[in-house]
């Protein structure tokens, strides 16, 4: 399996949602709270091309993206599909 990442902050209603896919799926990632955190803030949007939002999702290196995307790829099908593919 990936390791996983998320990036979020303790309010963002985005990134219980994502976290909440994320264990519905039985996934284990590592969380980075950026609340309090300029410089992990900092390294989150060096790694997100300058996106500022949480949550920012990585599967090893692979910025997934938000909360919509991980959706996004979740209802066309192409979540285990890209988690396999990983896997290997």
């Amino acid at each position: 399996m990936p390791q996983i990442t998320i990036y979020t902050t303790a309010t963002c209603p985005y990134c219980r949602r994502a976290k909440e896919l994320l264990r519905k799926k039985s996934l284990e990632f590592t969380e980075i709270p950026v609340d309090n955190d300029p410089a992990g803030r900092m390294k989150m949007m060096e790694r997100a091309d300058g996106r500022m939002t949480v949550p920012q999702i990585f599967f090893d290196d692979m910025h997934i993206g938000g909360c919509d995307d991980l959706y996004e790829l979740h209802y066309a099908g192409k979540l285990d599909l890209l988690l396999a593919d990983l896997a290997r």
